[in-house]
């Protein structure tokens, strides 16, 4: 069985390692320990991991953020995939750092990431994984914050963080989303 994993964020050095590529940074994590390196391809990044009898598709659009719904329509067209075997991975301001919510659906909640898929899909019923960023900005400051790289403190917890999200994603392809969510929302 075949699983879409959409990591969010915005491709060029100058995000990497950002609070709002903390999608990709997932992604990476998770390729990391199955030993799979990304590779170009259509709108994006592309590795393939195997486990335990499921085909997890990672992607990492080269779209901008504001345009992800263009890759995610592109990859669920081209590999057949239903939208409820789709996993969206974003930063979320409401949540405090490192924090995981795993939704079957949902709003955008103020994510351009989200706003394009759901505009693109026409739907907003597709599992997405939040993972927390906190809001700890001056009022008016919050792209600087959402594009700003970690900071010490966060940097200290984003490795382990990041490993327990990628488990999650392989729990919802194993297990599906409501074990993905009991096993991983209050973590």
């Amino acid at each position: 069985m075949k699983y879409l994993i959409v990591g969010l964020g915005n491709p060029g050095p100058e995000y990497v390692d950002t609070r709002h590529n903390v999608g990709f940074h997932v992604l990476d994590v998770l390729a990391a320990a199955s030993s799979v390196v990304f590779s170009p391809a259509r709108y994006g990044d592309r590795a393939d991991v195997r486990h335990k009898g499921r085909h997890f598709i990672l992607i990492k659009p080269a779209t901008f953020m504001n345009l992800s719904g263009k890759a995610v329509r592109y990859w669920m067209d081209q590999e057949n995939i239903p939208a409820e075997r789709v996993l969206v991975i974003a930063d979320d301001l409401a949540l405090p750092f490192g924090a995981i919510r795993i939704k079957p659906s949902g709003g955008a909640g103020g994510h351009n990431g989200f706003t394009s898929i759901i505009e693109l899909l026409s739907t907003d019923v597709f599992p997405r994984l939040r993972f927390g960023i906190g809001s700890d900005f001056a009022r008016g400051r919050q792209s600087e914050y959402v594009l700003g790289k970690w900071n010490e403190t966060e940097r200290k917890t984003l490795a382990e963080r990041s490993e327990l999200a990628s488990k999650a994603v392989l729990q919802f392809g194993l297990l599906g989303i409501d074990q993905a969510m009991n096993g991983f929302n209050k973590r």
